[in-house]
């Protein structure tokens, strides 16, 4: 049998039992529309995550106060981490050689205030330094004054969406504001920065570092941040660093050094095997789909019995009714496969427009694959249906018998 006419043949017998073939294109656009979802989710996911810590900067390196590690220690002997301290953060600029420039960071939150509006905001303690190192911008005004990190000013930047809020049709620059009991002077405003590692640096202010110790009435940092000098590894500058601090610590490694690749290694292997777990789950309704295709060619294979029997006396061998039903299956799944690309992809454009910080196309290898698969699961799933019409007796086929 030619294959045109045994293509013609599947679509005719496919488009007999409308209703049927249906349901099944259903089931499977649905499986593939699944999978193709979840691949480009994950993708989009990896993406988003990847893109924010790139933006801190391959020659940024963050130190964190504390260990990721347990250590033993005698309870009230020893084994107590010392504070991050401002000193520690003037030491390491000005005693590695590899950095260009750092900045100590503090963070808390507190009610900011002007006139009768009030709305509660993530304080950054910070020095001047930090404009430049997280590339923020200044929509008005100046940033905070340069100068010795440990003279505190009673001066506050404000976040893109915070003039606005507190100060409707004026302007912010010169006005004093209320941060907790703290009467602080606007000195500039920052550009728009969005959303950055789950903080939302628009509504965010920032004073200097002192002025946030005194505040919130402590010596220890959140975090320091180090800018390399160009040409400057991140892992060569981990050890003098790493050497230094355990220096003015007592010989204590009681902080954590944090890079931007060590972030994205960890984190990628992560995303990898939630990726892996989402496409499985979605890879069950393949599998329901699957076992729908093979009950539909079940049945028709019972309903063609004589068919089957008119054929093989005609002189069809069982390679061409064997290669008939596994091609009903396989274009029955294939032509779901397809609507099930069209609406996935619909989808995802759908996801895209709601969620446009992991917005994401699907990626050309889940197209083809999910393609591959649904024509994979019609072959399967046709095996035994076409299997059986293969073995019937021509004779016994054609009395409408199936034995």
């Amino acid at each position: 049998m030619r294959g045109r006419d045994a293509l013609r043949l599947a679509a005719r017998a496919l488009l007999a039992h409308r209703r049927r073939s249906r349901l099944s294109l259903l089931g499977v656009s649905i499986g593939v529309a699944a999978v193709l979802v979840m691949t480009t989710l994950a993708v989009g996911a990896r993406r988003y995550v990847a893109d924010q810590f790139r933006s801190i900067g391959a020659d940024v390196v963050a130190i964190v106060p504390g260990r990721v590690e347990t250590t033993g220690a005698i309870p009230g002997v020893g084994g107590a981490p010392n504070d991050l301290t401002i000193a520690d953060a003037r030491a390491l600029v000005r005693g590695v050689d590899g950095i260009a420039r750092g900045t100590p960071l503090l963070l808390g939150n507190e009610s900011l205030a002007h006139d009768a509006r009030r709305r509660d905001v993530l304080v950054l303690g910070t020095t001047s330094e930090m404009l430049g190192l997280r590339g923020l911008r200044i929509a008005s005004g100046e940033f905070l004054p340069a100068g010795s990190w440990e003279r505190g000013s009673a001066v506050i930047v404000l976040g893109s969406k915070l003039p606005d809020a507190l100060f409707p049709g004026e302007d912010p620059l010169g006005q004093a504001v209320r941060l907790g009991d703290w009467r602080l002077r606007v000195v500039g405003t920052l550009a728009p920065r969005g959303t950055h590692l789950g903080v939302d640096l628009d509504e965010c202010v920032l004073i200097p570092v002192v002025t946030a110790q005194s505040m919130f009435d402590t010596r220890m940092l959140f975090r320091v941040m180090l800018e390399l000098k160009p040409g400057v590894a991140a892992r060569d500058a981990l050890a003098p660093i790493r050497a230094l601090l355990r220096e003015r610590h007592g010989g204590e490694e009681d902080f954590t050094l944090v890079t931007q690749d060590a972030v994205l290694e960890s984190l990628g292997s992560i995303l990898d095997m939630l990726a892996l777990a989402l496409v499985a789950i979605a890879s069950i309704s393949l599998v329901v789909a699957g076992v729908g295709v093979a009950n539909v060619m079940l049945v028709a294979v019972s309903e063609r019995t004589r068919e089957i029997g008119l054929c093989k006396a005609l002189g069809a061998t069982r390679a061409d009714v064997l290669a008939q039903f596994l091609l009903e299956a396989a274009l029955l799944c294939l032509c779901g496969g397809a609507l099930g690309v069209i609406g996935g992809w619909a989808a995802t454009e759908t996801i895209s427009s709601a969620l446009p910080s992991i917005a994401a196309t699907p990626p050309a290898w889940s197209v083809a694959g999910s393609l591959a698969v649904s024509f994979g699961t019609g072959l399967l799933a046709g095996t035994w249906p076409a299997r059986r019409a293969m073995r019937l007796d021509a004779v016994a086929a054609l009395a409408g018998r199936r034995t």
